[in-house]
């Protein structure tokens, strides 16, 4: 959690932290964002899929703006904005939109193979706006993790691409820009002040449309007499409060710590920790193949962080948090 610091406070000093430092909060945010689409599928059951994919960034504002009064948390400086506002775009903004469109016609589990494309999508933002410059073997690791999670995803979709799946190809890009973007400001901002000022900055935005959509969705309720399931609302609360907000302290810490491009390989875990979610919540089978690439995609995040050592990839040193 972001330490208090006022707006006039002096630029934070840095601390040392290891790559492993990284892995370990990468992997925690993963692991909470491997719920994401299986709950965002329970919600848009119920909810207009607009409704569900803004309106828990208008939520999630909420404790962001709590938190960023009570730690007296500083404006984020000029150079920091542009991560801020990436942030606001690609990742309260566009990822939950356009996954929210996609789960209308695809399945949880297909969608999560998409998921793995993301690492691959930070890297090449990484590489465009946050100079990191990852060794030749470290894309050909990248590539093969790509290939790999896109074979799984015709794989289970009987060697054809879905209806849904150009709105996920789009969330991938803006997955990428908002992870990107949103590390490059944490360096120095911090995780927990970087999700908070881009979710703030956002709700002014979204605000009007979710009014307006819960409006039309609430009289619909009414006429219809269907009231939102316990399960549902449940489903909500944790897109709001842990996928688009307790989960990116730890994902851009990890980030920001140990490298946007090679922390993020660390993403190709959660089409399988979705898979097996998605198991869990909905008793969908899990079959050896999803096991077998599972193993394989290990092995390219292993591949892929031996590529990166030593090379210029490294991590700015962070801000205490």
């Amino acid at each position: 959690m972001p330490a208090p610091a006022s707006a006039s406070a002096a630029p934070p000093v840095a601390s040392s932290a290891t790559p492993w430092e990284g892995y370990g909060f990468g992997l925690l945010g993963v692991l909470i964002f491997s719920l994401t689409l299986p709950m965002t599928r329970m919600v848009v059951a119920e909810w207009p899929p607009l409704l569900v994919g803004l309106g828990r960034a208008l939520v999630a504002a909420l404790p962001a703006a709590v938190l960023l009064a009570v730690n007296c948390s500083r404006l984020p400086r000029r150079e920091e904005w542009p991560g801020v506002l990436g942030a606001a775009l690609g990742i309260v903004i566009g990822w939950p939109l356009l996954s929210t469109l996609a789960l209308q016609s695809v399945s949880a589990s297909h969608g999560a193979v998409f998921n793995g494309l993301l690492p691959l999508s930070t890297a090449l933002f990484a590489t465009w706006r946050s100079g990191e410059k990852p060794a030749r073997a470290f894309w050909a690791w990248a590539a093969v993790g790509a290939v790999l999670v896109t074979g799984f995803g015709l794989l289970q979709g009987q060697g054809a691409l879905q209806a849904g799946d150009a709105w996920l190809l789009l969330a991938v890009v803006a997955g990428g820009l908002g992870y990107a973007e949103g590390a490059r400001a944490a360096r120095t901002l911090g995780g927990g002040r970087t999700i908070c000022w881009a979710l703030v900055v956002s709700a002014p935005l979204i605000a009007v449309p979710v009014a307006w959509m819960l409006g039309d969705a609430a009289e619909a309720a009414r006429a219809s007499g269907i009231v939102t399931s316990h399960r549902a609302l449940l489903a909500f609360a944790w897109l709001s409060f842990g996928s688009m907000f307790l989960g990116f302290f730890a994902w851009y810490r990890g980030l920001a710590v140990g490298g946007i491009a090679r922390v993020g390989q660390v993403q190709l875990l959660q089409p399988f920790l979705t898979v097996l979610a998605c198991a869990l919540l909905f008793g969908e089978p899990v079959s050896t193949e999803t096991w077998g690439f599972a193993v394989a995609v290990i092995g390219v995040i292993v591949g892929g962080r031996r590529a990166l050592r030593g090379a210029s990839a490294q991590p700015i040193p962070q801000a205490k948090s």
